[in-house]
């Protein structure tokens, strides 16, 4: 849903009060033409580099496409993964534990009350340009977030709380807060060059991807990019932390995952993420193939089945079309109560992960909650079944569940027309609630984004990549994270409004004390599970591929076992290897590649939207 994420995240991350939300925004983008890019206030000279011969280019296939290349805008796992590369954070996150470590910030001290923050950022980051990165554009970033509305859009939910942020010299950051934050180590916001950012006018609208290269800091340049084709990202040399070892990183869209698999036999690329996990049929091809390495490890993502809890916005309109049924607490726990999560963990992911339990991934463990016995929603067709009669939706003689409305019930199912998982789950649930003598529609879609952000679906899949910190994931079920309007597009990821569950996001907020957070967030898992808008069915491993003989060597987050795509962090591409000397890193070097069209992917090339929050379900964010 994540992806990110739903990031999802990857996070990256939170919105709430302050993030009224723009509308859909299209603008016309030719698909065919990769020639120079055009001059603009950001780049008055601007050009695009390409590979040249010898350099090590280390080729990614990724199985979603950018939803837009401002870290004021997106959403998307990929584009957050790459806004990591581009810019640094203020702190990140150890690749060994995930315990904090410094960024842009050297070292960080809150005042006695915890309400001011005071952070030393680092003297030795330049920017792309030259410049010196200082506290200033920390300052100018946050405060552009805190007063406008656009650049709150992705991660405003970070800085609704902040009462003033400046900075008193190149290397001070002073943040004060309204009341006590426990993220102000946890702030996953990319921070921008104020002097190339201020220079843009409707934030809410610029999607940064007609000027290369793109100015930043961190261990890559963005040098070149075509929508729904690939990012082309070169080594940054003067990268604080040391230039990564690859000269190049191209991320390339396929939306057929498995001619994204096929080019990674062939060698075209040297990694395969998946959408967001290869298949178990596709990893276990993979499996003993000369050169290619399976990583097959815990992962960051839940994967859900969300309800329609009636769409609304924060000024009380209602708007969709959500089977009234659903609104009954007892008919969602009964849909969950046939849902056998043993059989979709053995029968789909064959083994690549784990039964779905509460909000938070094992991966996490401080956070990760179960279920009391009493609790818990356990697969009990009967007892589903007695739920429902108890609700009032008993059978005709034709075994149908009938509504009120006297009609038998039949839920629309929204899933990714892309991902086979939520195909072959569907097919189960559409078994299991037959039985139960309710309908089920699949309604598999390329873009489940329109009738997601409109409440216009029943259930959907739905799924995030979850952060060391879980506030971003936490927050996207608040009231405040609802949209102003039906016509607006809010931070909800599946429009739950709940006060109880409310006032525990705000406290856990609040809470310093690591235990004392810990179990407030555990029992916002709790809440969430008792509502039954959000059922867990599963946590998927990571399972990924690359090529051996053009990578040698890459660091997974947990470094024992974990994840390469999708970290919190730069640290797999950035500590990438390559397996070679001579510069056949796999893919196409340079411009080879502006002229491709692969693995099924059609090149749009009339209108194509931007500035919007894409659905972040299993396409996730962070």
């Amino acid at each position: 849903m994540s992806t990110q994420d739903r990031n999802g995240t990857e996070q990256s991350h939170p919105r709430r009060p302050r993030l009224l939300l723009r509308r859909l925004s299209a603008a016309v983008a030719s698909a065919l033409a990769v020639s120079a890019a055009l001059a603009t206030p950001l780049n008055p000279a601007p050009h695009q580099a390409a590979a040249t011969e010898g350099d090590k280019v280390l080729t990614v296939a990724v199985a979603q496409s950018v939803d837009s290349l401002s870290p004021f805008l997106a959403s998307r796992l990929v584009s957050t993964t790459i806004h990591r590369l581009m810019y640094d954070y203020l702190t990140n996150y150890d690749p060994k534990d995930a315990h904090v470590v410094p960024g842009l910030a050297t070292a960080w001290k809150p005042s006695p009350d915890k309400l001011t923050w005071t952070y030393t950022i680092r003297s030795d980051s330049k920017w792309s340009d030259g410049q010196k990165a200082t506290a200033e554009d920390a300052a100018w970033t946050f405060n552009k977030m805190m007063t406008d509305p656009g650049a709150a859009t992705a991660n405003g939910s970070f800085v609704t709380n902040f009462d003033k942020v400046t900075a008193p010299s190149p290397t001070r950051l002073v943040i004060q807060l309204k009341k006590p934050q426990a993220t102000m180590t946890a702030l996953d916001v990319p921070i921008v060059p104020k002097h190339i950012w201020e220079k843009v006018g409707d934030l809410s609208k610029f999607n940064n991807d007609k000027s290369f290269p793109i100015v930043g800091n961190g261990p890559f340049v963005l040098t070149d990019y075509k929508a729904d084709s690939y990012v082309r990202l070169k080594a940054n040399k003067t990268f604080w932390r040391g230039a990564p070892k690859f000269d190049e990183l191209v991320f390339r869209y396929y939306k057929d995952q498995d001619a994204a698999v096929a080019a990674l036999r062939k060698g075209e690329v040297s990694f395969v993420a998946g959408s967001p996990s290869l298949t178990p049929a596709q990893a276990a091809s993979l499996k003993g193939e000369k050169d290619i390495k399976v990583n097959d490890a815990p992962g960051r993502r839940f994967y859900a089945l969300a309800t329609n809890p009636g769409a609304q916005a924060k000024n009380g309109k209602h708007f969709g079309d959500g089977d009234p049924s659903l609104l009954d607490e007892r008919v969602r726990h009964a849909l969950f109560m046939a849902v056998d999560r043993a059989t979709l963990v053995d029968k789909v992911f064959q083994g690549h992960a784990v039964e779905g339990e509460g909000y938070i991934p094992p991966r996490f463990s401080s956070y990760f909650w179960k279920p009391s016995a009493s609790q818990e929603l356990a697969y009990d067709p009967a007892k589903a079944a007695q739920l429902l009669d108890e609700a009032g939706y008993k059978k005709n003689s034709d075994g149908k569940r009938v509504g009120k409305d006297g009609k038998p019930i039949t839920y629309r199912l929204l899933c990714h027309a892309t991902d086979p998982n939520d195909k072959a789950v569907g097919q189960y649930l559409k078994e299991w609630w037959g039985k139960l003598g309710i309908g089920v529609t699949l309604d598999c879609l390329d873009n489940v984004t329109d009738p997601w952000l409109a409440g216009k679906y029943d259930l959907a899949f739905d799924g995030w990549s979850v952060n060391p910190d879980p506030d971003f994931v936490l927050s996207i079920h608040t009231c405040a994270a609802l949209p102003a309007t039906p016509k607006d597009i809010g931070a909800t990821d599946n429009f739950i409004c709940d006060k109880t569950y409310d006032k525990l996001y705000a406290q856990q907020l609040a809470e310093y004390d690591p235990a004392k957070r810990t179990a407030i967030v555990k029992q916002m898992e709790s809440r969430l599970y008792d509502l039954g808008y959000m059922n867990v069915m599963a946590y998927p491993n990571a399972v990924e591929a690359y090529r051996t003989d053009q990578i040698k060597s890459i660091e997974t987050m947990p470094s024992a076992a974990g994840n390469i795509y999708g970290q919190d962090g730069y640290w797999s591409w950035w500590s990438a290897v390559p397996a070679t000397s001579d510069g056949s890193s796999g893919g196409l070097s340079g411009g080879a590649i502006t002229g491709i069209a692969i693995g099924g992917v059609v090149l749009v090339g009339a209108v194509f939207l931007f500035a919007m929050r894409r659905r972040a379900t299993a396409e996730d964010r962070e």
